[in-house]
């Protein structure tokens, strides 16, 4: 019942505090990310936070590599971008290239609904749905989230497991730590999203991320400023 409690007091902490899907950024510029397999680090995710007025676009690129004995496995790179006026999301595209695989997503909007054209998925979303890209801690009360990779719609169950202490190198940081799962029990495992995310109590910045396929992958940060 307590856990109940604090989950419920901690969903109307980001209601009241959120006036917009981005105002707790307003004053980044860059985020980077060390992307680690099974404790070993193989590859980065940056962000970069480019304003004109009121209107934000964020950049993301994201690239790894797997490698076993010298030889490369796999290969992952991907750049997106990520656009906003006055606070309301607008529009988002990205490429990813995995091995010879390419994939790709372009999501616009219109005066109801989001228009997703992706090589997994096209067609109309929900405007209350959130691009899976993890910096915007308005996921958290989303429905559904968007493949950043493919436009694939995840339905997602959310649960608030606990305030935790990270510790990353030297520093510790005080967060909030969420899991996020697929709603439907009937997708298959490769499709099935079960990810947990920490984020700073007070800024609500993303600190960590985790999850376990085909390995473990952590996501941890690196820079901001």
């Amino acid at each position: 019942m307590k856990k109940f409690l604090l989950s419920i007091a901690i969903f109307s902490l980001f209601s009241f505090k959120s006036f917009s899907h981005i105002d707790h950024y307003a004053n980044l510029n860059y985020l980077e990310y060390e992307l680690f397999r099974n404790n070993k680090s193989i590859g980065y995710h940056k962000y970069d936070f480019k304003r004109e007025g009121e209107n934000l676009s964020v950049i993301s690129e994201v690239s790894f590599k797997i490698t076993k004995l010298g030889v490369n496995l796999y290969n992952y790179f991907a750049k997106s971008d990520e656009n906003y006026e006055k606070g309301v999301f607008k529009s988002y595209s990205s490429k990813t290239k995995q091995n010879k695989k390419n994939r790709y997503v372009n999501i616009k909007t219109d005066a109801n609904n989001l228009i997703i054209d992706g090589s997994s998925y096209k067609g109309k979303a929900d405007k209350d749905f959130i691009v899976g890209t993890w910096w915007n801690h308005e996921i958290i009360k989303a429905k559904s989230q968007i493949s950043g990779i493919s436009g694939r719609i995840i339905e997602q169950t959310v649960t608030f497991i606990g305030k935790e202490e990270v510790k990353i190198g030297d520093k510790i940081y005080k967060t909030l730590h969420f899991n996020f799962r697929s709603s439907d029990d009937s997708l298959p495992d490769s499709k099935k999203l079960n990810t947990d995310i920490w984020y700073e109590e007070n800024t609500y910045l993303w600190v960590k991320a985790a999850f376990d396929k085909t390995g473990y992958w952590e996501y941890r940060l690196k820079t901001f400023k």
